[in-house]
């Protein structure tokens, strides 16, 4: 159980470490942001509601007991690494490995948080 406990906690840490990180890049480096953003043929009005979006679903993940709103939290980080994934392949960007990693950070923090 010890085991399984500092496995989430080392997982969910890096985790959140790395959406603080891209979230603090969406607030601070709009510009930059803004021009990746365009690359990929989104619009630059959803950089700040999804910098937010990532800093509440961190917000329920670590702090709200509810478990249908860390579900959601959950799901919605998935979606959001996946796109993320192929958005940098079809680009071409060679920048797909971030999104890898947090997807494979997320998939252990979701399966060790059923354990413990």
């Amino acid at each position: 159980m010890k085991k399984d406990k500092i496995i989430y906690f080392v997982a969910t840490g890096l985790l959140t470490l790395l959406i603080l990180f891209s979230a603090g890049m969406y607030f601070f480096n709009h510009n930059e942001v803004a021009v990746m953003f365009t690359n990929f043929g989104y619009p630059t009005y959803i950089i700040y509601p999804y910098a937010v979006a990532k800093i509440l679903g961190l917000i329920a993940i670590w702090f709200v007991a509810n478990k249908i709103v860390k579900e959601w939290a959950y799901a919605g980080f998935f979606f959001a690494f996946i796109f993320a994934f192929f958005a940098h392949i079809m680009i071409s960007d060679g920048e797909q490995m971030g999104a890898l990693v947090a997807m494979i950070l997320l998939v252990i923090s979701y399966i060790y948080s059923k354990k413990i």
